[in-house]
């Protein structure tokens, strides 16, 4: 069993071609479920998944009431997820799904999460100068790979990890570096957003980064002194 696990706010252009590629890139695999998580998103998204649903029997959709964020809508489509190995990724097709093959076959023992590691210029060049920053220091904290973003292919076992933090924390990716499972990553080449923009604004990436780096501090040295 593959599980998908997509986090929806505002994508409601891009889920039909998401739908079909996904399901070109997997057609060679037999038993698998498209989960999308509904983040409370304000445009047609919701009717676009039911109608998709109706069309499609593997998609399962997980409609949150309200919107809590990206991080909090891929835990909810984790808890539901039923297979043994999960690919999460974004909605707005920037990841390629085409790539979730070369996630699985490189999703082997010992690797407990396989990331596709970001390739192209796929944002302006002050958020990728940014957010290089970021990763690198995350790297430093935690051991997640520096070019790693939210498209990964994970086991069951980092699924377990991820599902027991509590309280759970405010990035995925984090939390992913924190478990101390073994990492690993493989180029892919990340588009430009083909419609739309991003919802968070520099102030909000700031703070987002800020939180991020302070919770990882926080764990690592909590895991060091009960070491």
């Amino acid at each position: 069993m593959i599980s998908i696990v997509v986090p929806v706010y505002r994508n409601s252009a891009s889920l039909r071609e998401l739908r079909d590629r996904v399901n070109h890139t997997l057609e060679a695999h037999g038993d698998r479920e498209l989960i999308f998580v509904d983040d409370a998103s304000p445009d047609d998204s919701g009717v676009v998944l039911a109608r998709l649903a109706r069309e499609d029997a593997s998609i399962v959709i997980v409609t949150l009431p309200r919107n809590v964020g990206q991080q909090a809508a891929v835990l909810a489509g984790l808890a539901r997820a039923r297979g043994d190995v999960i690919v999460i990724m974004d909605a707005d097709l920037q990841d390629p799904p085409e790539a979730i093959a070369a996630l699985l076959a490189a999703l082997e023992p010992p690797l407990a999460a396989v990331f596709a590691g970001r390739r192209g210029d796929h944002d302006g060049a002050g958020r990728m100068v940014t957010s290089r920053l970021f990763k690198n220091v995350l790297h430093l904290l935690c051991g997640t790979p520096v070019d790693a973003g939210l498209f990964v292919a994970i086991d069951r076992r980092t699924r377990a990890a991820l599902l027991d933090y509590q309280p759970p924390g405010p990035s995925v990716l984090a939390m992913i570096g924190c478990t101390g499972l073994p990492l690993g990553t493989i180029p892919c080449r990340r588009d430009r957003r083909p419609r739309g923009s991003s919802a968070y604004t520099w102030r909000a990436r700031l703070s987002f980064g800020i939180r991020v780096l302070a919770w990882t501090a926080r764990v690592k040295l909590g895991t060091a002194a009960h070491g």
